[in-house]
């Protein structure tokens, strides 16, 4: 008997264990589900491009071309568009189908008055799907005939991997961009100064509304610039943000990625570290042929701080054919052993 009991209390024992082992194994496991970032969109893949918007050099890729949802990063190219061709100050009457609109919201009602710029910060700061057919609706007559107008300018910018379905990003089956194209456009973006005042703007004050922003970057990381946020749950976390440093800028933008600030400031971290922006001027002389020569204009280039800069000209014409301001040769610098960029000489004699 007492062997018996024995036993039975080893296998109640083993049993317990055994069960504390395989509930210890579903913690981790979801943790690790977690932390790979399964847990928040349809899809396993994270992607991220990082770009210098002037020169548009990729300074940082991963899964740059796939297609993934973007979720309310769609409003940088809403926002660009209104930006573009549409007058800030202008008083609207909000139209019907931009009241109760789904999801994140600035809650406005039908009929009410609000100006352009009002729905822009609405956009940018609150990411306000209400705003955005509100504003496609101003700009187009009808949404349908602004999201043609947004994959027109897709096209534009060369993001031929991108296909929009509607101004805000709510989940549409075919509404899609890929981390290198949603880059940049943001890069386009940055480069127009309303653009750029909305995105880098913490609060708000309007003539009709106020808001705060929800870009936590603007906030906690040095130089920060924008852009914008986004969510769903088929989208993951999506963010795009861009900063300035030591007379450069980077834009980053990030699609389904779970700690997307954290991310997003170590890439940011790394290219202000790993890179610097470089200026090439007309003042600057080269000696091409035995004839002075420069470039045309102010150039910029990228190139890794750690590599040596190498120049190199090269001759098109004979000395006795160089006149002022003649094109005589062409100049290309390279950076370690790559070429990273390439202008034609001039003569100054």
């Amino acid at each position: 008997m007492r062997k018996l009991f024995f036993a039975q209390r080893l296998n109640v024992d083993f049993i317990k264990r055994a069960a504390v082992l395989v509930a210890a194994v579903a913690v981790f496991t979801l943790a690790l589900i977690g932390d790979t970032h399964f847990a928040e969109a349809s899809g396993a893949t994270s992607a991220c491009v990082a770009m210098e918007p002037v020169t548009r050099t990729v300074l940082y890729s991963r899964n740059a071309d796939v297609h993934l949802p973007m979720a309310s990063t769609t409003k940088i190219m809403t926002a660009l568009i209104v930006c573009e061709e549409c007058d800030p100050d202008r008083i609207i009457s909000v139209p019907a189908e931009a009241a109760g609109v789904e999801g994140s919201s600035i809650y406005l009602r039908a009929g009410e008055e609000i100006d352009v710029r009002d729905l822009l910060y609405g956009l940018m700061l609150r990411s306000g799907n209400d705003a955005a057919v509100a504003l496609a609706i101003t700009h187009s007559g009808s949404v349908e005939s602004f999201v043609d107008k947004m994959n027109a300018r897709a096209a534009e910018l060369c993001a031929h991997n991108t296909h929009f379905l509607n101004p805000n990003g709510l989940p549409a089956e075919g509404h899609y961009t890929t981390a290198r194209d949603l880059c940049t456009i943001a890069c386009a973006a940055m480069q127009n100064n309303l653009f750029r005042e909305v995105v880098g703007t913490k609060s708000w004050h309007g003539r009709y509304r106020s808001y705060a922003n929800k870009n936590k970057m603007l906030y906690n990381y040095e130089g920060a610039t924008g852009v914008k946020t986004g969510y769903t749950v088929k989208a993951g976390r999506c963010l795009v943000s861009s900063a300035e440093r030591g007379g450069m800028e980077v834009v980053c933008a990030l699609l389904n990625e779970y700690d997307m600030y954290a991310v997003s400031a170590s890439v940011l971290d790394s290219c202000f570290e790993k890179f610097a922006l470089y200026a090439l001027s007309p003042e600057k002389v080269f000696m091409c042929g035995g004839v002075p020569c420069s470039v045309d204009k102010t150039y910029k280039f990228v190139a890794r701080r750690s590599d040596v800069l190498r120049y190199e000209c090269t001759p098109q014409k004979s000395a006795l054919r160089c006149e002022n301001k003649s094109a005589c040769g062409k100049l290309k610098i390279y950076s370690g052993n790559s070429l990273i960029f390439g202008a034609k000489l001039y003569s100054i004699i």
